[in-house]
């Protein structure tokens, strides 16, 4: 990377007007650096999902009893609230963190030297997706912690994982068209996997809604259904999963499948059963609330695996330019950000 030039006062109207073309013009990152911060952003959207599940567990969820504000006279939290404000606080304030690492992500992929748009597309979708699930966080509180806002929290924060993960998948790849590893049998049976996953994920939330773990120590309504026997239907979808990921295995094993996708199988599966045994265990230790946050962990870890498992599926090697595609280049002048991308 060469190093980023002072700012002037005459660059400062281009600044102000387009910040990021303006940095792109001035600015390559290294592609270690795009894969780095899409990391970043993917290991910040499961580290919030991990903090709100704390808050939930510790009784906090009120801790901060509205919002945008954590009080009605004060931003942050006071010396009253005790340590369910401080916990509630903290997790709103890495909401910022979450930002800052989007917004990275954003910036190193639009200063990527040849400009890749579906890597910007996915930066800003992460955004979007963030700032919509801190609206929504805010109405959890707002509504007393109905415990259906609080699902759709959670479901979310899944769809922000999902897109970090493409995301991050992308920043190792190219901008050709993508080419298929496996056949379009082995193609239906990951999307199989995925859908069974979703369910799996969704039939989750709906056990935390029934479940006795509210989020505070007040009353708060549960899901009107028995928490023992949705978890005993998400025990069986869990061995969906399981049952579909050996069997994929099994097939790309048959069929001579490349490394990638046979190695994503393999982790894969091995995370779903780690997730299996805690799952059972905080079953039948009556939920502690570090086991459940370990489940909730591993939830996030098993989505991005079957995410990669569906992304190993085909490849997408570098595009080779054409000549007058190399012509055509935006210099990395003032030229080249006289309008936003």
């Amino acid at each position: 990377m060469g190093r980023v030039p002072n700012v002037t006062r005459a660059d400062a109207p281009t600044l102000l007007r387009n910040p990021l073309a303006f940095i792109a013009a001035r600015w390559t990152p290294d592609p270690r650096t795009l894969r780095r911060a899409a990391l970043a952003a993917l290991v910040m959207s499961v580290v919030i999902v991990v903090t709100g599940g704390a808050v939930r567990l510790t009784g906090s969820g009120l801790g901060c009893p509205t919002w945008p504000k954590c009080t009605d006279d004060s931003l942050t939290t006071t010396r009253e609230m005790g340590l369910h404000g401080v916990i509630e606080f903290g997790n709103r304030l890495l909401t910022y963190v979450l930002c800052a690492a989007v917004g990275w992500a954003i910036v190193a992929a639009r200063s990527q030297k040849p400009y890749r748009r579906s890597l910007t597309r996915l930066g800003w979708a992460q955004f979007w997706v963030v700032m919509g699930n801190a609206v929504l966080g805010g109405i959890v509180v707002l509504v007393g912690l109905n415990p259906y806002t609080v699902a759709a929290h959670f479901l979310l924060s899944s769809a922000l994982i999902a897109v970090a993960t493409v995301m991050w998948q992308r920043t190792r790849e190219g901008d050709a068209e993508p080419r298929p590893l496996v056949g379009k049998a082995v193609v239906q049976l990951v999307w199989f996997l995925v859908a069974a996953s979703v369910l799996l994920i969704a039939v989750g939330t709906v056990v935390t809604g029934a479940g006795p773990h509210a989020g505070d120590s007040s009353e708060v309504a549960r899901m009107p259904v028995d928490w023992e026997t949705v978890a005993k239907l998400h025990a069986v979808l869990a061995w969906i999963v399981v049952t579909l990921t050996f069997a994929l295995w099994f097939v790309l094993k048959a069929v001579d499948a490349p490394r990638d996708p046979l190695a994503r199988t393999r982790e894969l599966f091995l995370i779903l059963l780690a997730q299996g045994v805690i799952g059972y265990v905080q079953y039948f230790t009556d939920l502690p609330e570090v086991l459940v946050g370990a489940h909730m962990f591993g939830s996030c870890v098993m989505w991005i695996w079957v995410l990669r498992v569906l992304l190993s599926l085909r490849e997408r090697p570098e595009s080779a330019p054409q000549p007058h595609a190399v012509l055509a280049q935006e210099p990395a002048t003032s030229a080249s950000i006289a309008g936003p991308r």
